[in-house]
């Protein structure tokens, strides 16, 4: 599995891990939504070193992600930021 940023025509922004990324419907487990990511480089900052100070991330779930339009490789420093968020 890895560690991805999925983005739907909802506006919604979801970290979590995922076994495949391809096709309309993504699973993501341990998934987090970004209510709010308090960045100053945008979505993509998720992605580089994972949630701010300022952000408001929710609680896990396993999840199915539908109406996707992007889909962002995270890196290690910003998966261990999602996962040890509070």
């Amino acid at each position: 599995m890895r560690a991805v940023i999925v983005c739907t025509t909802h506006r919604g922004v979801f970290f979590g891990l995922a076994d495949n990324t391809d096709g309309d419907v993504i699973r993501l487990n341990d998934a987090r939504m970004a209510i709010y990511w308090g960045t100053t480089k945008g979505v993509m900052e998720l992605a580089e070193t994972g949630p701010t100070a300022k952000s408001k991330i929710s609680a896990k779930a396993d999840i199915e992600v539908r109406s996707i339009t992007a889909v962002f490789e995270v890196t290690p420093a910003a998966q261990a930021a999602w996962e040890s968020y509070k």
